[in-house]
């Protein structure tokens, strides 16, 4: 890229789609001609005190180009709470013969900095109309609302100001995406959000032996019921004796409730159970000390995908085996109970009846949530396979999952989700994490999790 004047006359740059730079040809008026990085996009624009885009300004954003900012007195958009001085250049446009040596003294680190807060902007706040508009009323509301307002860190860090919600907290340490940052470490402990739709009949049912399994662990702090069934929960007699609180709750019979932000839930930590889920302790212990290694992600054992069709144009959704992942199913999970609040007040109320109305694909729309706020993948542990009871041959109809209704359902959330979001956020991994000496030939002796290898 070249720059200068014009015949003393000021231009912008313009922005080349084919290069994917931003580029222009300049000759001074001295007849030299400078190179700089293609990294850099100069920009020019009346000198005036005044919010708007400056030409181009939007197109260097979104194709990580450096704007080169020579307009003075110009005020960038939403300058109020962005820090522009970490993703813009500035200098003086009645000294343009110095830009050539302060480009120059850019450092490669700085650069990929500035580049990588391009990135961050664009895709936070400018790269859609939609965003463009709800950033002005959410920085009106922190105007109104000054006593919960978000501070200039939650709106220049990821994943950005419109995905950190003042009204859960306008404390940095309690939202995990800040963990690491902050140099926090997240709690020891978690809460159990086991969601229940079949009545108690029996003192066998799957959910018997769960509530066994998961009240034993030493990190458990409390369990919650979330009951969905048509008859009414049991009294506290029927259920067994536990080491930890139980608490029955009436989730009115919608699937979106195991995901709403239930104030008995005081740990950051949510372990997301299916009634019916198979699990051991140790295997509850291990993916929650994982958990607390990627506090901002969704942490458990049973994996799906999702794929491109490019027959019928459309996302597929497949249940098969493999070594590729990009969604971890919540019948057996841990997150932070931050996403709660951000799945019930966040997504547009359209998704979460659609959820209610096929009591399906809930797991789906968390695994997109988290995705879309963290721009990572799910984090699978261990290596079980089977991770719900079988179904008798006379219940089989009963069991959701067995419905091929059910799988088709979850094909056409997919796409219904991405279309909402307006980009697939779903993060494609063959990331797994298992124990130390994991299925190695050596004593059992030696193994924490030894109880894992016959999951």
């Amino acid at each position: 890229m070249k720059y200068g004047v014009l015949s003393g006359e000021l231009t912008r740059l313009t922005y080349s789609s084919s290069l994917g730079v931003a580029h222009q040809n300049f000759t001074l008026a001295q007849g030299f001609d400078y190179q700089s990085p293609p990294q850099l996009h100069l920009l020019f624009g009346a000198s005036r005190s005044t919010l708007g885009f400056l030409p181009g300004f939007p197109e260097s954003l979104q194709a990580a180009c450096i704007p080169v900012l020579l307009s003075n007195g110009w005020e960038l958009p939403f300058s109020d709470i962005m820090q522009w001085n970490q993703a813009v250049i500035e200098g003086d446009e009645r000294l343009l013969l110095h830009v050539p040596s302060t480009v120059r003294a850019v450092g490669n680190e700085r650069v990929l900095a500035l580049r990588q807060r391009t990135q961050m902007l664009w895709e936070a706040y400018f790269s859609s109309v939609d965003k463009i508009v709800l950033t002005t009323l959410e920085i009106i509301k922190d105007r109104v609302f000054s006593h919960i307002s978000r501070n200039k860190y939650m709106w220049n860090s990821l994943p950005g100001g419109l995905l950190v919600l003042p009204e859960y907290s306008t404390h940095l340490a309690h939202f995990p995406f800040y963990y690491l940052g902050l140099g926090v470490s997240p709690g020891q402990e978690f809460t159990a959000v086991i969601h229940a739709v079949s009545p108690l009949v029996s003192q066998s049912q799957p959910i018997m032996k769960l509530l066994q399994v998961v009240s034993k662990s030493k990190y458990c702090s409390q369990i919650i019921i979330l009951w969905n069934s048509e008859k009414p929960p049991p009294n506290r007699s029927k259920w067994p004796p536990m080491p930890v609180p139980l608490t029955v709750t009436d989730g009115r019979r919608k699937t979106t409730s195991r995901f709403l932000p239930h104030v008995a839930i005081e740990t950051e930590a949510v372990l997301s159970l299916d009634e019916d889920t198979v699990l051991l302790t140790s295997e509850v212990n291990f993916a929650f000390l994982v958990w607390q290694s990627f506090p901002e992600r969704i942490v458990g054992y049973p994996p799906r995908s999702h794929f491109w069709d490019p027959l019928k144009r459309a996302w597929g959704y497949t249940s098969k085996w493999t070594n590729d992942y990009s969604i971890v199913l919540t019948g057996a999970a841990f997150y932070h109970r931050y996403y709660h609040y951000l799945f019930s007040h966040y997504l547009p109320q359209s998704l979460r009846t659609l959820v209610d109305r096929t009591s399906n694909c809930e797991d789906i729309l968390m695994n997109f949530l988290v995705s879309a706020v963290t721009h990572l993948p799910p984090i699978k542990v261990a290596q079980r396979k089977q991770y719900k009871e079988l179904p008798s041959p006379q219940g089989t109809k009963s069991v959701p999952w067995a419905n091929p209704e059910h799988f088709n359902q979850r094909q056409e959330c997919i796409n219904t989700f991405a279309n909402w979001f307006g980009y697939m956020p779903l993060v494609h991994s063959q990331f797994r994490l298992d124990p130390v000496l994991f299925k190695d030939q050596v004593s059992v002796l030696r193994k924490k999790y030894k109880d894992l290898e016959r999951a």
